[in-house]
C-alpha cells in the first residue's frame, strides 16, 4: 500500500517547472517595478519552490527541493524560459492564468497525496494540499509587494484547491487508484480556476458592519 503513495520525482519537478515559468511570466509583466533579469528569475524560482517547501515544513520533512540537484536546475531553467516567453508573447494574460491554474492543481495533488502517504487523516491532508497549492502564489505576491491574489474577490484560488484536493482525498478513501485520483484533482482544480476567471465567478464580498441602531429608552 505504501508504494502506491510514492510520489515520482518527475511529477514534483513538473510542478516546480511550471510554477517557475508562471512566476517569471507574471513578474515580467510589471514594467513599473523595474525588475532586472535576476529579480524576475528569483521570483520565478520562489514561485516554483514555495508550495513544496511549505508542504514539507508542515509535514516536518526536509524540503524536497534540498534533496536533489534537479530541483534548482529545473526551477532556474524554467524561470529563464518564462522570461524568454515574455519577450516573445505580447499578450500573456491567458497563458499566465492557464499556467497558474495548472500549478495550483499539481501542487494540490502532490501535497494531498504526500500528506495521505504519511498517515494524515483526510481533512488535515486536504489542508496541507491547499496550502501547498497556494504557497507559491503567496510567496510570489509578497516578493512583488502586491496584494495577495488568494485574498482577492473573484480569484477562487483556495476554493479551486479545496475542490480538487477534497476530491482526491475522497477518491482515495473510496479505493480509487491514486494516480487517477490525482489526475481528477488536477483537472477539477484547473477547471474551477479557469472558469472562475473566464466567467468572473466570485464569492460574496466582505462588507463593513454598519453601526447597530440604538434602542431608544422609554
Amino acid at each position: 500500500m505504501t508504494e502506491i503513495f510514492v510520489i515520482p520525482l518527475w511529477s514534483d519537478l513538473l510542478a516546480v517547472g511550471i510554477g517557475s515559468v508562471q512566476g517569471a511570466l507574471f513578474a515580467a509583466q510589471f514594467r513599473d517595478r523595474r525588475l532586472d533579469l535576476l529579480g524576475v528569475a528569483i521570483i520565478g524560482i520562489a514561485t516554483g519552490f514555495g508550495g513544496g517547501i511549505l508542504r514539507d515544513l508542515l509535514l516536518s520533512q526536509v524540503p524536497a527541493a534540498l534533496t536533489s540537484n534537479w530541483y534548482l536546475v529545473v526551477a532556474t531553467g524554467s524561470a529563464l524560459l518564462g522570461m524568454l516567453l515574455e519577450r516573445l508573447i505580447s499578450r500573456l494574460g491567458p497563458l499566465v492564468t492557464v499556467l497558474d491554474a495548472l500549478t495550483i492543481g499539481l501542487f494540490g495533488a502532490i501535497g494531498t497525496t504526500k500528506a495521505l502517504s504519511i498517515g494524515l487523516p483526510e481533512v488535515p491532508a486536504v489542508f496541507v494540499g491547499v496550502l501547498s497549492a497556494v504557497g507559491g502564489s503567496i510567496l510570489r505576491d509578497l516578493l512583488l509587494n502586491r496584494p495577495i491574489a488568494l485574498m482577492h474577490v473573484g480569484s477562487l484560488y483556495a476554493i479551486a484547491a479545496v475542490v480538487g484536493c477534497g476530491s482526491l482525498a475522497l477518491s482515495v478513501r473510496l479505493g480509487l487508484d491514486v494516480f487517477l485520483a490525482a489526475s481528477i484533482c488536477v483537472a477539477l482544480t484547473f477547471g474551477v480556476r479557469v472558469l472562475a476567471v473566464a466567467f468572473n465567478w466570485t464569492l460574496p464580498e466582505q462588507r463593513a458592519i454598519q453601526t447597530l441602531p440604538r434602542i431608544r429608552r422609554r
